[in-house]
């Protein structure tokens, strides 16, 4: 089973500006996150960012933020708490008609709203906020593949039980690199060198 760029969306959970010096390898997991969201970008991934109580911990990386759709300021540690499924499965389009249309009966179905099944997931920190995010999405019955490399948490310990958990949970654990050469799928891709040049 791999990714797919036409089925997925990315979620980036709370890469904040006050939390980020405190993340066992922050550097590294921030320049992953970033990477994750300019490779989403060229392939069309819709990418969503999560903040978790920003008037304490403030916005999120401001280059990462940028490249994020929509933000969702929260103050649950689940975003899934705060309707970020709502942004993930967008509601059927409501159908149209008038006082002649045909009895409900003999209308067809509404189309339903294309979805992105496929949620690609990381943040910190790993064991809070990205681990109660990613099991409330599984358990909405999501598809959840985290990015371990653009996770964090302070310890190294916290953040290897978030992963055993998830994974236990259904959860498939990937990196960074393999998210984007599944999402390109081919040499061929026209974006294979940009996403090269981001990599390399």
């Amino acid at each position: 089973m791999l990714l797919d760029a036409t089925e997925s969306q990315l979620v980036l959970v709370d890469y904040q500006e006050r939390l980020m010096p405190a993340i066992h390898e922050g550097p590294a997991v921030l320049a992953n996150a970033r990477r994750l969201a300019e490779i989403a970008r060229m392939m069309d991934v819709p990418v969503w960012g999560t903040e978790q109580n920003p008037s304490r911990l403030g916005a999120n990386d401001a280059a990462l933020r940028a490249l994020c759709q929509k933000t969702l300021a929260k103050m649950h540690f689940s975003a899934a708490e705060e309707g970020l499924g709502e942004w993930l499965r967008p509601p059927a389009k409501p159908q149209g008609g008038n006082a002649r249309s045909l009895p409900k009966h003999l209308q067809k179905p509404a189309p339903l709203a294309a979805e992105r099944g496929t949620i690609v997931i990381a943040g910190c920190e790993a064991h809070v906020c990205l681990l109660q995010t990613a099991l409330d999405l599984i358990d909405d019955e999501f598809e959840v593949w985290v990015v371990t490399d653009a996770c964090g948490s302070r310890t190294e310990r916290n953040r290897d039980a978030a992963f055993d958990r998830l994974a236990g949970a259904g959860a498939e654990l990937v990196t960074t690199e393999m998210v984007a050469f599944e999402w390109l799928g081919s040499c061929e891709h026209p974006a294979f060198k940009d996403v090269l040049g981001l990599i390399k």
